[in-house]
């Protein structure tokens, strides 16, 4: 009883300084560290998405991608990156302009999920209701959205990105 009891609270001890230790790179809650928020800079596209791609007359109506047409959140509040076996789960909070946003999701910034220059870059997107909603309370235009990435894609990933319209947040390794 004695060794069993003894064996507990060194355990207890050990973990406990594991999350007292809040620097240290033992700690695992800390392995990307703090998000923080940068201002973003908007590149021109270089297609006009008015134009359709595919048009005519022999163009297959079966072969359509479905094509999700959500925007980008006006404000990303929150990045918290959580290692789970396998990989990571990156969660994201953004605050929209208005109530009603549904479908919302972290969209890749290149097709291929591929870091540039080491870092991995994301859209929080949504799409808006089509009828006239409230604004409502900063609290009320709040939404979390979540991605896990494999090992394979955070091979050679220091820097996690998510982007909105008017700001970024960021969480390095």
């Amino acid at each position: 009883m004695r060794k069993t009891f003894s064996a507990i609270l060194v355990s207890t001890l050990v973990l406990t300084g594991c999350a007292t230790v809040r620097d240290s790179r033992v700690n695992p809650f800390n392995w990307f560290g703090t998000a923080r928020s940068e201002p973003i800079t908007r590149q021109e596209a270089s297609t006009n998405p008015l134009i359709p791609q595919r048009t005519g007359l022999f163009s297959s109506s079966r072969n359509k991608e479905v094509v999700y047409a959500g925007r980008p959140f006006d404000q990303i509040i929150d990045l918290t990156i959580e290692e789970v076996p396998g990989g990571a789960v990156v969660r994201a909070t953004g605050r929209a302009d208005r109530q009603g946003i549904y479908e919302v999701q972290l969209t890749p910034a290149n097709e291929d999920e591929l870091p540039v220059d080491g870092v991995l870059t994301y859209r929080l997107e949504g799409v808006e209701p089509s009828e006239a909603t409230v604004i409502g309370t900063p609290p009320t235009r709040e939404v979390t959205a979540g991605r896990k990435l494999t090992n394979q894609t955070l091979a050679g990933v220091t820097t996690i990105r998510v982007e909105g319209q008017r700001n970024a947040m960021t969480s390095r390794r």
